[in-house]
């Protein structure tokens, strides 16, 4: 292959292999304060005691994509947490604003631009915004998952 060629490159109207991006593909443009265009904001989850000041965005996997995972941003405010809870799916954050911290099992760790937290199966985690600023992050995790457990 010539080294200036992509590998998705379609080379004529009749090849019958699919481009490698799919029908639907999208940009999402950040606007400001980290909101992306055409995505809602939401609620975290249903409002309860066990959790406080969290924001949920979806940028993939909830519009028809043909994938097994979701990206996810999630903002916590200020004094705010997630529920602790742990549940059968794994699932990666990379934080993206502020700073704040994961609770792992017993384990506390603090938090900054572009650490990445992986969740294994089963371990009870929280994550907490202790700061004055939002604390933000990408969350990788499967379309399909089951309930969490926990408070």
């Amino acid at each position: 292959m010539n080294p200036t060629e992509s590998s998705c490159e379609i080379t004529s109207i009749s090849e019958t292999a699919a481009p490698c991006s799919p029908a639907g593909s999208r940009v999402l443009p950040m606007g400001d304060n980290f909101r992306w265009e055409g995505a809602s904001v939401t609620e975290y989850k249903e409002r309860a005691d066990h959790w406080c000041g969290v924001l949920r965005t979806v940028l993939v996997g909830e519009s028809g994509e043909p994938i097994p995972f979701q990206v996810r941003y999630f903002e916590i405010a200020p004094a705010g947490f997630s529920s602790r809870e742990s549940h059968s799916h794994e699932h990666a954050v990379i934080v993206l604003r502020g700073r704040g911290e994961v609770q792992l099992g017993e384990s506390v760790h603090e938090l900054g631009f572009g650490d990445v937290v992986y969740v294994a199966p089963h371990e009870v985690h929280q994550f907490r915004n202790q700061t004055s600023e939002p604390f933000g992050f990408l969350c990788i995790v499967d379309a399909r998952r089951g309930s969490p457990s926990g408070s």
